[in-house]
């Protein structure tokens, strides 16, 4: 036991080899690493992560019937009835993911009788809102397309006609 003590205050030939026993000698904590945890390292965002959210945060505001255009929301719904596809929260989204900003484009399709310019602005606030939330990022444009009005009496393009068998 003595042995082990000695050897970790005495002045050992071996620069820079850790200790792992206590050393009594010591007077303060040892700062390891070059400071905050946090800052340590580098996180990436792939676009499609900010894709997937600012799907979502549209989707979630009144007035918003779909995303993307009519042929992609026709494929995206055969997509969907294939077994083992998961819904594309992503459609309509496209995001350009820098280190630290972001832009996106957004096609929507609206209900009828909205106000497309307050449909328009709440899509924007909310897709801002949970972009920067979640991800840090900041967000220096939401570019917002109207590709079609819903109609009341107009069948959804999401649902195909007929079965896939």
């Amino acid at each position: 036991m003595a042995d082990t003590a000695e050897r970790g205050t005495s002045g050992s030939s071996e620069q820079g080899a850790k200790t792992l026993s206590g050393d009594s000698t010591r007077t303060g904590p040892t700062k390891r690493g070059g400071g905050d945890p946090a800052s340590r390292g580098r996180t990436t965002i792939a676009d499609g992560v900010v894709e997937k959210i600012a799907g979502l945060a549209a989707r979630d505001v009144v007035g918003v019937h779909a995303m993307g255009s009519g042929i992609s929301r026709t494929f995206g719904a055969v997509r969907d009835r294939v077994p083992g596809g998961a819904k594309s929260v992503s459609r309509g989204v496209k995001a350009e993911v820098g280190e630290v900003q972001t832009a996106l484009d957004l096609e929507i399709v609206v209900d009828y009788g909205v106000s497309i310019g307050d449909v328009a602005r709440a899509v924007r606030e909310n897709v801002i809102a949970a972009v920067e939330r979640m991800t840090g990022l900041e967000v220096v444009e939401v570019n917002i397309a109207v590709g079609d009005v819903k109609l009341p009496d107009e069948e959804d393009d999401d649902e195909p006609e007929g079965r896939l068998q």
